[in-house]
C-alpha cells in the first residue's frame, strides 16, 4: 500500500521500519524540524525517525523525508493511507480527509483510557498494572476515533517509564502492520470508543517533580518511575538543594 508515514521520536521508528520491512510503498515521511544541540546549540540533530528514513534512503530505498512545514506537499504524495506514531502536530481537517482509505494512529494505550501527550507516564503514576497499544482510525477530537486493534501488556512493578516505552514502541511495529493488512483486505475493525471509559494523560511538567513524603511507599515509587526521564521525581536535602530520584523499591511492611 502506498503510505505517508508521520512521526517524530524513538517510539515511532519501530512502527515506521515495520512498514517498510512489511513491503510497503512508504512515500513519504514527515517529522519534526532538527533540533539544535551541542555546547553552542549550533549543530543540527535530525528526530530518530528522520534517522531511520535516512538510513534506509543510504541503502538505496526512495524515502523522502519532509518537514512540517511541508505537510501541504501530502496531497502530491498522493498516499492511499497516512500512519501517525508520535507526530507531535495536529493533522488538520483537510489532510485527515485526504487518503482514500483514511488516517490511522499508533497510541500507546487502551483506549479510551489515556488519550492525551503522555499515556505510558501517566498509566505508571496512577499504578496501573496494565496498559498497551491501540490502532485507531483519526478524527478530528484528539485520540477519540474508532478502534481497529489493541495489544495489552503488563506493567511490571520495577519498570519505569522509558522501559515501558521501549516495550511498547516494538509492541507497535506488528500490530500496525496488522491493522494495515486489515484495512487493505477492507476487514479493519471501527469499534467506537466508549466514551465512559475516556481519560486523559497531559503533558508533563515540572511541578509533578517534588515529591510529598506522606504518600503511601506505593505512590512514590509510582512517582519515581513514572517521571523517568523527564521531568524526574526530585526532594530537596539540608540546604534547599534539589535531589533527583532514579530508583525506589517498596519494602515489605515488617510485622511484630
Amino acid at each position: 500500500m502506498r503510505i505517508v508515514f508521520m512521526g517524530t521520536p524513538q517510539f515511532a521508528v519501530p512502527s515506521l521500519k515495520a512498514l517498510i520491512e512489511a513491503g510497503h510503498e512508504v512515500c513519504g515521511v514527515f517529522s519534526q524540524p532538527d533540533k539544535p544541540v551541542g555546547r553552542h546549540q549550533n549543530k543540527l540533530k535530525p528526530t530518530p525517525v528522520k534517522e531511520c528514513a535516512l538510513s534506509y534512503q543510504a541503502a538505496g530505498r526512495d524515502i523522502p523525508v519532509y518537514p512540517p512545514a511541508k505537510l501541504r506537499d501530502g496531497p502530491a504524495l498522493a498516499p492511499e493511507l497516512i500512519v501517525v506514531a508520535a507526530y507531535g502536530r495536529i493533522l488538520p481537517d483537510d489532510i485527515l480527509a485526504l487518503p482514500p482509505k483514511g488516517c490511522i494512529n499508533v497510541h500507546s494505550s487502551l483506549l479510551p483510557k489515556y488519550r492525551g501527550a503522555a499515556p505510558i507516564n501517566w498509566a505508571i503514576l496512577n499504578g496501573e498494572k496494565e496498559t498497551g497499544v491501540t490502532i485507531m482510525h483519526m478524527a478530528a477530537e484528539l485520540d477519540a476515533g474508532d478502534i481497529i486493534l489493541q495489544a495489552a501488556t503488563p506493567i511490571h512493578p520495577e519498570e519505569d517509564a522509558e522501559m515501558l516505552y521501549a516495550r511498547l514502541a516494538e509492541l507497535g511495529g506488528p500490530l500496525l502492520v496488522e491493522a494495515v493488512a486489515q484495512i487493505e483486505a477492507g476487514t479493519a475493525a471501527r469499534t467506537p470508543q466508549d466514551p465512559k471509559g475516556v481519560s486523559f494523560a497531559p503533558m508533563l511538567s515540572k511541578e509533578l517533580s517534588p515529591v510529598d513524603w506522606s504518600r503511601s511507599a506505593q505512590e512514590i515509587h509510582d512517582q519515581i518511575r513514572g517521571l523517568m526521564a523527564w521531568p524526574r521525581a526530585s526532594t530537596d536535602v539540608l540546604g534547599g538543594a534539589a535531589v533527583k530520584l532514579y530508583r525506589s523499591q517498596v519494602l515489605a511492611e515488617k510485622r511484630s
